[in-house]
């Protein structure tokens, strides 16, 4: 099977963002403008909303207006949305607007647009999608950009829907218009999905530090806290930008949520906290998407794990020496893009390996040739073999050493039924000759172990050979 989700990511060394002006990291806050696209029988849906609202717990009223969670609601439009405005007007950021939300806001959006604010489509009506068929949410996309478009001028560049189902990202690359997704919580960074063959780039979202925790049984209870979490997340990553690993930190706010006084002087405090730093940058998704796509743009790259097994067992058949069970074994299991970087395909193989009955082991050791043997003066090594013996000088012998390697390779088959192996790309050619005579003297069952771990080395440098670049 295909595993589809991406565990690894950049790994253990991200790249360098790059961002403008040397910036330690970039600071990207929305403000999410939902109020008026919520569940309502008003709006034509089945029930009232009962999501991100503070009544903790409450539950959707099938058929009936709840005037409570209206009433939030319209908090956000007609209070919540002027606060939060006033304190970050100056500011770079991006709306989520949903466009429905959007329609019902003249005033707000007109505002938004005189800040110079983004407003990114979050859709066109604030609901659950996840058993909305997929047919069903590729209409509503469609029809929530070209509402957006007509409401405020110009289509939107990027797209978060929120409450998501497992198609919504694809139906976001299906749609060809946006610079970039964000339904992904996945990294501190930008970063490139292929879908169908496309790459469309994903500038990831939060829900950590995003005010949505004022509304769920464990979250923030109070501004305090809330900025708290907001200043602490923002130290850690400017201490790694600090290092030479600067990150991008995003905060989520809601017009309802933040937008009540003893929340929004969170907001404000924490502005003030990362003004008094140097080298911030307040910028909106978009600006961040094309600083990206500028400085980063798509690299294709061999991905293991998306080629047909065809490709795949003529590409890493020999990693194991004259023993293509190994990758067959690998194509047939579980594979996904853990396995598309050489230490994670290496892994996989190894982990295939071990698994392997003793017999079939012991018949990988046979199968690799002797160190500057028989078959590497007749020039019948594989290709991967003659580079390795090669790269430590054993194409290169004096008529001494050749004897004295096939001295000591005859005693060490005599004694352990296998020939000697060890990955030679670590060595030179005197380390060579001293690991040959030290081993000589293991017992087999020992040396069986060294010389199986030494397959799987030899295996991971040739898999770092075979995805270069």
């Amino acid at each position: 099977m295909r595993y589809s989700r991406d565990m690894i990511g950049y790994g253990e060394n991200a790249p360098d963002p790059r961002w403008p002006g040397g910036a330690k990291i970039a600071v990207q806050i929305v403000m999410n403008y939902e109020e008026g696209g919520e569940n309502s029988i008003e709006h034509g849906d089945a029930a009232s909303e009962a999501f991100l609202s503070e009544i903790i717990g409450a539950q959707p009223w099938p058929g009936k207006r709840h005037w409570n969670m209206e009433s939030i609601y319209d908090y956000g439009a007609r209070a919540g949305f002027w606060r939060l405005h006033r304190m970050l007007k100056d500011i770079p950021l991006t709306v989520y607007g949903v466009a429905t939300a959007l329609e019902r806001a003249p005033e707000q959006v007109a505002a938004m647009q005189a800040a110079g604010w983004e407003i990114a489509t979050h859709g066109l009506k604030w609901i659950d999608y996840r058993d909305i068929p997929r047919e069903v949410e590729a209409e509503h996309i469609a029809k929530a950009v070209e509402l957006h478009t007509r409401v405020t001028g110009e289509r939107p560049r990027g797209f978060y829907q929120g409450r998501t189902s497992m198609n919504t990202v694809e139906l976001g690359c299906e749609e060809g218009g946006f610079e970039y997704l964000a339904d992904t919580i996945a990294d501190d960074l930008p970063y490139w999905q292929v879908h169908n063959g496309k790459p469309q780039l994903m500038v990831p979202y939060t829900m950590d530090a995003n005010d949505m925790r004022f509304s769920s049984g464990q979250g923030f209870g109070t501004g305090v806290e809330f900025f708290d979490y907001l200043r602490d997340s923002f130290d850690v990553l400017y201490a790694e930008g600090q290092a030479g690993a600067p990150k991008m930190m995003s905060i989520g706010l809601h017009c309802r949520l933040a937008g009540r006084p003893g929340r929004a002087i969170a907001v404000q405090k924490f502005l003030e906290h990362a003004m008094k730093h140097e080298g911030v940058w307040f910028a909106s998704r978009l600006d961040i998407a094309r600083h990206w796509a500028k400085e980063h743009p798509f690299q294709p790259r061999l991905r293991p794990s998306q080629m047909d097994r065809d490709a795949f067992l003529a590409k890493f058949g020999g990693i194991y020496e004259h023993s293509p069970f190994i990758a067959e074994r690998v194509f047939d299991g579980e594979m996904g893009a853990i396995h598309d970087t050489p230490r994670g395909l290496a892994a996989r193989m190894a982990q295939v390996f071990r698994g392997s009955s003793d017999a079939e082991r012991l018949g990988v050791l046979n199968a690799h040739p002797d160190l500057a043997g028989k078959l590497a003066l007749a020039k019948r090594l594989t290709a991967e073999s003659t580079s390795e013996q090669a790269s430590a000088g054993l194409d290169a012998l004096t008529d001494a050493e050749r004897e004295e390697f096939q001295r000591v390779n005859t005693a060490y088959v005599e004694k352990h039924g296998f020939p000697f192996i060890i990955a030679v790309r670590d060595h030179d050619k005197a380390g060579i000759m001293a690991a040959m005579q030290a081993r000589l003297a293991n017992d087999t069952p020992t040396e069986r172990g060294t010389a199986e771990r030494q397959v799987m080395r030899i295996a991971e440098l040739r898999l770092i050979d075979a995805l270069k670049g």
